[in-house]
Order: C-alpha cells, then sequence, then structure tokens
C-alpha cells in the first residue's frame, strides 16, 4: 500500500516542486532588485515552501526545540548532514535567524533557486580541493556573524550521511567560525530520517516519512575555551540525541 501512495503522491509532488523552485527563482531576483535583505525574505519563503510541499508525499516535521534558542539572534548553528533538503527544513526553522550555509561550489550553479540563493544570499561556496580559500571564506563569515549579522550554518561532517549514521567532524571550518565569532553561542541540531526522502532519487518520493529535528539548547561561550574540545562536546550532543530519537522511535 505504501508503494501506491508512494507514487501516486509523487505524481501530484513532482510539478508542484518544480513549479515552486521555478517561482521563486524569479520572484528572488525581483526581490535582490531591492536589495539583499528582501532576497533573504523571499529565499525564507521559498525554504518554508519546499517543506511543505513535502506534505503531499505525507512527509511530517517532529521538532523538539530548546527554548533557550531564540528568534533574531545570531548563532552559530552545528547540524549533522543527511539530505540536501536539511538545507531548507533547518532554514525554515532558523527563518529569523537568518542562517547562512557553507556549501560546494557546485551547488551555485544550474539549480533553480536553489543556486541563485547560494550566490546572492550571502552563502559561503567552497572549493573543497582548496583549502586555504575555503577556510578564509568561512573566517569572513564568522566576522559577519560576530557583527550580528545572521547565523552560520555549518555540516562539519563534510558530506552528507547516506543512510544516517553520524560521521566524525571535520574540524577545520567550524573551528574557523568558533575563532573569528568567540561570543557567539553554539546551537548543536540534530536531523534525522531526511535521508529517506531522496533514497530513490524521487522516482518515488517515500510516502509518510517522519523526519525528526532536536535543536539543543545554545552552548555558552567562554575566552578560555578549547574550541576543538568544543567541537567534540558539539559532535557528542549530536550523537546523543540521534540515538535518543531513534530508541524513542522504536518504542513508539
Amino acid at each position: 500500500m505504501h508503494g501506491v501512495l508512494s507514487w501516486a503522491s509523487t505524481v501530484v509532488f513532482l510539478p508542484v516542486f518544480g513549479a515552486v523552485m521555478v517561482f521563486f527563482d524569479v520572484a528572488q531576483r525581483m526581490a535582490y532588485a531591492i536589495g539583499q535583505r528582501p532576497q533573504e525574505y523571499v529565499a525564507g519563503a521559498l525554504q518554508w515552501s519546499l517543506v511543505h510541499t513535502f506534505r503531499i508525499c505525507g512527509t511530517r516535521l517532529l521538532v523538539e526545540r530548546a527554548p533557550e534558542v531564540q528568534p533574531n539572534t545570531s548563532y552559530i548553528i552545528v547540524s549533522n548532514h543527511q539530505s540536501m533538503f536539511d538545507i531548507p527544513i533547518l532554514g525554515s526553522l532558523f527563518f529569523s535567524n537568518f542562517p547562512k550555509y557553507i556549501s560546494k561550489k557546485s551547488l551555485g550553479r544550474r539549480i533553480p533557486s536553489v543556486s541563485y540563493n547560494l550566490r546572492k544570499g550571502g552563502h559561503v561556496l567552497i572549493d573543497r580541493s582548496d583549502g586555504p580559500a575555503a577556510v578564509a571564506a568561512i573566517r569572513e563569515l564568522g566576522q559577519r556573524v560576530a557583527a550580528g549579522r545572521c547565523s552560520a550554518m555549518i555540516f562539519p561532517e563534510g558530506t552528507r550521511a547516506r543512510r544516517g549514521e553520524l560521521g566524525a567532524f571535520k574540524p577545520a571550518g567550524l573551528v574557523a567560525l568558533l575563532e573569528e565569532a568567540p561570543t557567539a553561542p553554539v546551537v548543536p541540531v540534530t536531523i534525522d530520517q531526511s535521508w529517506r526522502l531522496l533514497q530513490h532519487n524521487f522516482l518515488p518520493v517515500p510516502w509518510g516519512i517522519r523526519i525528526r529535528v532536536h535543536v539543543g539548547a545554545p552552548i555558552a561561550r567562554a575566552r578560555d575555551e578549547d574550541r576543538r574540545s568544543l567541537v567534540g562536546r558539539v559532535h557528542d550532543e549530536i550523537d546523543v540525541a540521534l540515538r535518543r530519537g531513534r530508541d524513542t522511535a522504536c518504542r513508539a
């Protein structure tokens, strides 16, 4: 039965998804003619729309959010990474914090709406083969976070976990952010089951996926902090939340 629902809903989902991507590609260009902040608001609406478009396929978000996380506040947001759709999911949850992503350079081309947002929305596009240039670009983002102009969203695993398992963190980029924004609180985020959305490359989108997101309490910073130890602490908090969420799902 799930297979029938998956294919039936995907037939409806794909044209709607395509229309959303094309519409917001045009809308962002029009907004950017006014200024970057209007474009950012339109990009936020894009992310919200993409999340809700997946509801056609029965997809639901189960969000557990620490009350200490405040709107209109600059954070360093650290998340595990399971799917390219982690970005709109987390972008919609942190809309008022204006998160800026660190993405590979290739995503800045050929993807309607997404590529334009990555190029014009103040995000960081890096060439993974050029480590020094990538770290320099991340440091510039950290300076914007320190100035209170945005938040930074980073996936320190460096690649998507195809079956949802948490990988080791590559610390260089996160440490650079911590150094450049030494007072910005760190928000650990755990996302699970988003990898299942694309396990068949849209053919079909599986019916009824429940994506769990845990937004942890912000970690206050200290002048004498050991930044690499902080990276390890964030990894461990994400790992614990991931395991706890799966245990809860198994008992449900």
